[in-house]
């Protein structure tokens, strides 16, 4: 028997994404899991262009929303959820379409990526009070005679990589590197087809993402940044892109318009290690958001989708 499909929609930031993949489902039936790892937070809104309501009318979505700011959330978790939410919707004989630009989260989909539960050993918690008490340096010096692989790989002071290294092969008795091949032997349940958006010429992209900032600013994201730091964040909502650059405007230490150009630069990086990331795969059906009108693009994905049904 055939594996079911997933659709996956991926590519950088303002690549126009959520709405390929509304259409996608649009004409397919199929319902959106999100594959972003802010959007997953409730009241973060305009700073993470979550799907505005509009288009959350237009196809089911899933991951959207759901977590308070202040809660921390892993990748083990995200596939968790959406391999359920997945099953979910293959179940009610819907087509499935993972919509984002967090490429671990959709890499965890596709190589049916396994996670050790870290969760329910206290480990880590006495590593991470050996650091306090120790110093990083001998857990790093520990790293070096254990697994010297990563430790080449990693810089003395980054304390949560090699707490986490040194976790994992005190939990399995295997290096990092090791887990990671063993993570990745089982294969899929599901075939994949992917469709990746990119941008021929950079620089279209970059206008792009401009453009998106200029109008998240109209739109109330300054509002937005003030409740965003009232609030009790947890380490991973505090990763957003678009808070922390009009943190310094917030406190009075640069005007607007140097915020505005600090986020444009730092959202422009974002998106350039996006296109890095997701070039790896070789898989991926590009399409090219500056040379293809948005109803050719639309078709296009549309065949390359049919071709695999």
């Amino acid at each position: 028997m055939d594996k079911p499909l997933v659709v996956v929609v991926a590519g950088p930031t303002a690549s126009g994404k959520t709405a390929l993949g509304i259409e996608i489902a649009k004409r397919f039936g199929g319902e959106i899991v999100s594959a972003d790892s802010m959007q997953i937070y409730k009241n973060m809104d305009i700073a993470t262009a979550k799907p505005t309501n509009q288009e959350l009318s237009e196809a089911v979505h899933h991951l959207i929303g759901f977590l308070d700011p202040g809660e921390d959330f892993s990748v083990a978790k995200y596939k968790e959820l959406a391999v359920k939410t997945i099953d979910d919707i293959l179940s009610r004989g819907k087509l499935p379409i993972v919509v984002g630009g967090t490429g671990l989260y959709i890499d965890t989909i596709i190589n049916n990526t396994e996670f050790l539960d870290y969760e329910k050993s206290d480990i880590r918690e006495r590593l991470e009070k050996r650091a306090d008490t120790e110093g990083i340096g001998m857990l790093f010096a520990e790293l070096e005679n254990l697994d010297p692989e990563t430790a080449k790989r990693l810089h003395i002071n980054d304390n949560k990589r090699i707490i986490r290294a040194l976790e994992v092969f005190y939990s399995t008795g295997k290096t990092i590197s090791q887990q990671c091949e063993l993570s990745h032997l089982a294969k899929s349940k599901y075939r994949f087809c992917i469709i990746g958006l990119t941008a021929q010429d950079r620089q279209f992209l970059y206008d792009r993402i401009n453009l998106r900032v200029d109008m998240m600013l109209k739109d109330g994201l300054i509002k937005e940044a003030e409740q965003f730091f009232a609030l009790e964040l947890g380490s991973t909502a505090k990763q957003a892109i678009g808070y922390k650059e009009i943190k310094p405007y917030l406190d009075g230490l640069v005007n607007l318009e140097a915020a505005s150009e600090k986020l444009k630069m730092e959202t422009r990086r974002y998106a350039k290690r996006q296109l890095t990331w997701f070039r790896r795969n070789k898989d991926i059906n590009w399409l090219s958001i500056d040379t293809m009108t948005k109803e050719c693009l639309f078709e296009k994905a549309c065949d390359i989708i049919s071709n695999e049904r």
